[in-house]
């Protein structure tokens, strides 16, 4: 019998020779990756005209990561080049680790220069991947024509030169710092540096090869450190303290000293380590070292704690003085307040007829329908499927209805594709593509059922405001690729309209817009399909030759995208602009080293109870001291277009950035007039603007100091949790004030403002009502304007106002009925804040909604007024005001009430649709019983119009419950 002998010494020659093959594929299939992402980025840029900014970017990354990566290679194979030159004498094999290292450096010298050279080369150059924008600002960078006051520099170099020059310095010293450590290192192993000289129990030496590179690789470390201690003298004026943010008595007479010392002492301890290269011994450098190290801890640490302890806080108010004014002047003029006009107000609390006569223009500017509570509603009545919705919180417009600027609560009728029953990939990526139509509605009206009057809507669009093209391909929803285009004469595929009108059944439609790009041919889909991951691109028969994958549609993604400078606001809004539906975007440029200015979070800023959770990855989380709303931008709902407009034409900042991307950005003078009609002053800034004014509102020294006029932006009383009011987009007449004991006239008419106020510190009474002018029309558009109220005459703050809603007998009779059902539940819109009848005029509407029924939405029942201590509470705003004004407010709101039942100025409303027939008896007497306790109210006050008006409007009630009882 034969034995069979098996030899398995081939296998591990061919699994190493195997190895190579397998890395080099995976090395193949790793850059094929990389570059169907460079190549698709390329192919996205090109679609939307943005080629510049893609190849500006992509160069700049190649040169930095080139430059980066080469130096720290050549700098580190060179370190390691000597240190294997300066290698001793060989020692005997096996009498030491050093003899081990030895035997290894000779063996392999080559790959133990190249290996780590390589290595550290490449992370180096990813490292100075994120200093693009840095060197860009900086190459191109324009002067602000702003000095600082200590070291009278031009702003550019804080906010364009220092973040370079700190980035380089910070380069230098790392690359020398690597290269100290990888020469001591090597030294030590090889036997060059503190080497036994006769055996493991001898004397240890160090080689005089040896000796001197260490000594060039300190002198290097400590010439960098040097330049960055230089550096941090001017980065006192940008860095956040106690008191202030930038610089201090504390630090300009001694950090700034103190670095300064430093940093000669570093350059002087360099000089001695290189004239250590020819002297025996380190003795002298390392003394100098030691005394750097201790002088950064006396003069760098103790000596400043003692001139703040011992100069500065004894006397600070005046120590501080000066440097407080440049910091209120520094950051007033970084956050465009400069200019805030602040005016005394002396706000009457007193109601009398006819009081509110001068400002009638002002009154159908009060907006009843609030954007966050109307957003159920438009889902409920408008979303007309459930892959349609809205984003959570509406927008407000102004468009021209009947030849007057109207306010509109606005928004887009966007497909969510989470609300789809099937959602598989053909339905995701090829049907369900796009929603369909804006829905809006007046923002000072309502029909008779509490809902809103819509200006458009359903699906065809019915309306006032229809677009031309209604198809919403790009929007704050779509965050998935799609597929469109289909080969002629095939058949369309996108669901388009669910029919309605004079269509039958559902529609379906085929894109025909210039957005996206072209994914005909097999490589370009390849490309895609590993971009996506996504293998159906390549396989799905509904991809064709005159496919386009629409992607990135979200409009703030593709401004970010296009210009990576700019700071996108976080709302945006939906507009009809020369018969399109477009994305309107606020842009910022900022900074964070500004010099002496404030530094504050636009997290913190801009977060409040309106704030949009649409998507809160879109959150701004910085933290900045500069700002300017330096473009304005636009993208087409339907084809994706983005057009950025320089809005801020004088900001160094945009400046600068349009000559990194030249003709990226269009002047402002390319606006047109319908798009400027839309264009209103940006949200984000406002409130970052707001938060800043809380303080430096006050521009003497001492009393910023003593903070005795310090503002607080109150809680939102109708808000669930503590959170910030918002700000509110509101026509509001500017009433006459006093500056400088001088009479300001106010406005002529009203405008469109933004809005907010503030109450003292610690207190919760009103401290300031503030508005800017929001439209972009206007010759005074981004005037700030501030109304301080007296200090004589207490003004009840929105919390107090709110308290006193909610405490009253009148409204909580009226709500009785709705909530003692248990069916209902009463829901408080914004509280308005607006300035008429020579006081100030809080507005609040109340709406209602079913708790128990599936689909209900809040309806506007009522509408409260407060004006000093006086409340009113009716169906319409007209019949509380004249509630408030003893019976007459001296004006009209021009408000309507669409209905065919009843209703109107003042009148009684028509029953509630959501209540049974005896939830709607009880209504009718409550209110009835409202309206007898306002009238014997008035009657004791001598108040007789009131007491007339409360009274027709109870038996006007008590008329409808008996209509009700007898039905």
């Amino acid at each position: 019998m034969s034995t069979q002998r098996v030899s398995t010494a081939p296998a591990p020659r061919r699994g190493r020779a195997l190895l190579p093959v397998v890395v080099a594929v995976a090395l193949l299939v790793w850059l094929f990756t990389v570059f169907s992402g460079i190549w698709t980025d390329q192919l996205w840029f090109s679609a939307l005209g943005f080629s510049t900014v893609f190849w500006t970017q992509l160069w700049t990354r190649v040169g930095l990561f080139a430059v980066s990566a080469i130096i720290m290679a050549v700098a580190v194979a060179v370190t390691i080049h000597f240190v294997l030159r300066a290698q001793p004498a060989r020692l005997s094999p096996g009498s030491s680790a050093q003899a081990v290292y030895q035997e290894v450096a000779d063996r392999y010298p080559r790959a133990i220069m190249l290996a780590p050279a390589i290595i550290v080369g490449i992370v180096a150059g990813m490292s100075s991947l994120g200093l693009v924008p840095t060197f860009l600002a900086w190459k191109e960078q324009v002067d602000f024509g702003q000095s600082d006051f200590r070291f009278g520099l031009d702003a550019s170099f804080y906010v364009f030169d220092y973040p370079w020059y700190r980035a380089v310095v910070s380069y230098f010293l790392g690359v020398m710092i690597v290269c100290g450590i990888i020469a001591v290192i090597g030294h030590f192993l090889l036997g060059g540096l503190f080497a036994p000289l006769n055996g493991p129990t001898g004397r240890r030496v160090t080689t005089k090869a040896a000796h001197r590179h260490i000594s060039i690789m300190a002198a290097l470390v400590l010439i960098g450190y040097g330049l960055s201690k230089l550096l941090d003298r001017y980065g006192l004026l940008v860095t956040s303290g106690q008191l202030l943010d930038g610089l201090t008595y504390t630090g300009d007479h001694s950090r700034v000293i103190a670095n300064l010392v430093i940093a000669v002492i570093a350059f002087f301890s360099a000089v001695l380590f290189v004239v250590a290269i020819w002297r025996a011994g380190w003795r002298l450098p390392v003394t100098s070292v030691v005394l750097m190290v201790a002088s950064s801890v006396v003069i760098g640490m103790i000596y400043p704690s003692f001139v703040q302890s011992f100069e500065v806080n004894p006397d600070e108010p005046d120590k501080e003085a000066p440097y407080i004014s440049a910091n209120i002047e520094a950051t007033r003029t970084a956050y465009d307040i400069a200019d805030v006009e602040i005016a005394d107000y002396s706000a009457t609390t007193t109601a009398a007829a006819g009081q509110l006569r001068s400002d009638a223009e002002a009154l159908p500017g009060i907006r009843l329908i609030d954007p966050q509570l109307a957003q159920t509603t438009f889902e409920q009545l408008q979303q007309v499927r459930g892959y349609y919705s809205f984003s959570n919180v509406l927008d407000v417009d102004r468009y021209t209805i009947d030849g007057q600027e109207t306010d509109v609560v606005i928004g887009a009728r966007e497909m969510d594709q989470a609300g789809l029953q099937n959602r598989e990939w053909n339905n995701i990526h090829t049907v369900y593509t796009h929603g369909y139509g804006l829905v809006a509605a007046y923002g000072n009206r309502r029909q008779s059922d509490g809902s809103p009057d819509w200006l458009a809507r359903d699906i065809p669009t019915v309306g006032e405001l229809k677009a031309e093209q209604p198809r919403i391909y790009y929007g704050e929803m779509t965050d998935d690729f799609v597929v469109v285009g289909r080969a002629e004469g095939e058949e369309a595929l996108e669901f388009d309209t669910p029919g309605g009108g004079a269509e039958s059944g559902e529609q379906y439609n085929t894109y025909d817009g210039s957005g996206g790009v072209e994914i005909g041919n097999i490589l370009t889909r390849g490309l895609y399909a590993l971009r996506f991951s996504d293998y159906r691109l390549l396989l799905s028969d509904r991809v064709n030759g005159n496919s386009k994958i629409l992607y990135d549609r979200e409009p703030r993604d593709r401004v970010q995208a296009v210009a990576p400078w700019l700071t996108i606001d976080s709302d945006i809004y939906p507009a009809i602009v020369d018969g399109r539906i477009v994305w309107i975007v606020d842009a910022y440029t900022t900074s964070n080293s500004y010099p002496n200015s404030y530094k504050t979070s636009i997290e913190d800023a801009i977060s409040d109870s309106m704030s949009n959770q649409n998507d809160p990855l879109y959150a701004l989380t910085s933290e900045i001291n500069y700002i300017r709303n330096s473009v304005k931008a636009v993208v087409d709902a339907y084809d994706g277009t983005v057009k950025l407009y320089a809005w801020d034409e004088t900001d160094p900042i945009l400046q600068t950035w349009m000559n990194v991307y030249p003709d990226t950005v269009q002047p402002k003078s390319e606006i047109s007039d319908d798009l400027m009609a839309h264009l209103r002053y940006p949200e984000d800034l406002f409130k970052i603007q707001r938060e800043v004014l809380e303080r430096y509102h006050m521009t003497n020294s001492a009393q910023w100091y003593a903070q005795s006029d310090l503002w607080r932006v109150p809680a939102d009383p109708v808000a669930e949790g503590n959170v910030k009011e918002s700000t509110f987009y509101l026509s509001i007449k500017w009433p006459d004030a006093a500056v400088d004991g001088e009479t300001v006239t106010g406005d002529d008419a009203p405008v469109f403002s933004q809005t907010a106020v503030y109450t003292p510190n610690n207190r919760e009474n009103l401290a300031a009502y503030m508005s800017v002018v929001a439209e972009a029309t206007s010759p005074d558009y981004g005037t700030i304007r501030v109304l301080r109220m007296s200090d004589t005459q207490q003004i009840e703050g929105p919390g107090q106002a709110f308290n006193s809603i909610t405490a009253s007998e009148e409204i909580a009779s009226l709500l009785r009925p709705y909530l003692n059902q248990g069916a209902s539940s009463a829901l408080y819109g914004n509280l308005l804040t607006i300035p008429l009848g020579g006081g100030l005029l809080y507005v609040d509407p109340i709406y209602t909604q079913n708790t128990e029924t599936e689909g209900s939405f809040p309806v506007l029942r009522y509408v409260v007024v407060r004006f000093g201590n006086h409340i009113g509470v009716s169906d319409t705003l007209q019949g509380a005001l004249d509630q408030v004004f003893s019976g007459d407010a001296g004006a009209t709101t021009g408000e309507q009430v669409d209905d065919d039942t009843g209703g109107g100025d003042g009148g009684g409303e028509a029953p509630p649709t959501d209540l049974t027939r005896d939830q709607q008896i009880q209504a009718a007497l409550g209110e009835a019983e409202a309206q007898f306790t306002a009238a014997d109210e008035a009657l004791r006050n001598g108040d007789l119009a009131a007491y007339q008006t409360a009274n027709e409007a109870a038996h006007q009630a008590v008329q409808r419950a008996v209509d009700l009882v007898n039905s």
